[in-house]
């Protein structure tokens, strides 16, 4: 798992199973089906399964002036949520 930015921004649709969702400095958010998350452009972050679970969502990237996806460092099993 790594975090990214996304330079226009994403929307995240959980579909099915449970997962988590954490910007930069903030505590993680559990997912699970039917949520929407909205990134704004420039917020460093992660997404991803729970521990103990699979965990199906559509990533949508919205538009933006220099738009692109950039990979940044490793999340560590010790910043991962515990179940």
């Amino acid at each position: 798992m790594h975090r990214a930015d996304e330079g226009g921004g994403q929307i995240l649709l959980c579909v099915a199973g449970r997962g988590w969702y954490q910007a930069w400095g903030e505590r993680a958010q559990p997912l699970a089906p039917g949520d929407v998350v909205n990134i704004p452009a420039g917020v460093k972050h992660w997404h991803g399964a729970a521990q103990d679970s699979w965990f199906s969502h559509l990533a949508v990237e919205v538009p933006g002036k220099n738009a692109c996806s950039e990979w940044l460092e490793p999340v560590s099993d010790r910043q991962y949520p515990p179940q």
